[in-house]
């Protein structure tokens, strides 16, 4: 499963005298969450600063909101300094990274690119007073509306119609693969998360996320077989990967591939 980039940063060997016995009041506690800007690597880089009393060390984490960095509540400002220069680099290369893989905002009007499968369809906004639902022919995908100026009743009856495809065409997929992997999931529902494209709980319900139906189907099969191999194997031992190997031989470059998409 896809997550976000992490890094963490352990305490100092002399950390600054904690606030034991010390009543809540009587603290002049920092905020918990700020917006700040430091300069890394040459480059001024915002980011978000979270404090908590259960943290004992500084993690850095990069994500489509940029740069969130969570301390512990009394962590020095010489502490977070030293740590944000100390990975400096690492921040600006990342944070380039994730820009470069973002997604082109979709502009829903007549003649925009629709991703499916890998491929790209033309859409093309038809105005009518039936309430239609899209259809696909050949490469492109008509959409019928009342007000062909109405993006959102454009991207909503586009994002239905993904839905609807890729309901479909997932469950065919976890049937396919988990006749090979003898596995009998429960039920296979769609998910909207943010950092993963798929999960799987012991009891065999599977989740796939709905952007799945954008990228080419051998990244979809892979994430299928990912989440079927965990009913085998909940976990990502050199067991898990044997099993996920037995029916995706090629896994190791499909999950290079997947992780180089932006969610």
């Amino acid at each position: 499963m896809l997550k976000r980039l992490r890094n963490l940063v352990a305490p100092p060997a002399a950390p600054a005298r904690g606030t034991s016995g010390v009543s809540p009041l009587l603290r002049n506690d920092p905020p918990a969450v700020e917006q700040r800007a430091a300069l890394l690597a040459g480059k001024n880089i915002p980011y978000t600063l979270k404090r908590s009393s259960r943290r004992r060390s500084i993690g850095l984490r990069i994500d489509d909101c940029g740069l969130t960095v969570s301390v512990p509540l009394r962590a020095s400002e010489k502490w977070l300094h030293s740590v944000l220069q100390d990975k400096a680099l690492w921040v600006v290369e990342k944070l380039d990274n994730w820009q470069a893989r973002k997604p082109v905002e979709t502009r829903w009007v007549d003649g925009e690119a629709i991703p499916y499968l890998g491929e790209l369809l033309t859409l093309r906004v038809v105005q009518s007073l039936f309430d239609t639902p899209p259809a696909r022919r050949g490469s492109k995908l008509f959409v019928f509306v009342a007000d062909g100026g109405d993006a959102k009743k454009i991207e909503g009856a586009v994002t239905l119609w993904h839905q609807r495809e890729a309901l479909q065409l997932f469950a065919q997929r976890v049937a396919y693969y988990a006749s090979l992997l003898d596995v009998t999931p429960r039920t296979v529902k769609l998910s909207a998360a943010k950092t993963q494209w798929g999960c799987c709980t012991a009891r065999g319900s599977v989740r796939l996320n709905v952007q799945l139906i954008k990228l080419p189907l051998r990244l979809i099969d892979y994430v299928v077989v990912h989440e079927l191999a965990h009913m085998r194997e909940m976990n990502h031992s050199e067991k898990f990967w044997k099993v996920v190997g037995s029916v995706c031989p090629g896994y190791i470059k499909l999950r290079r591939e997947l992780k180089a998409v932006a969610l």
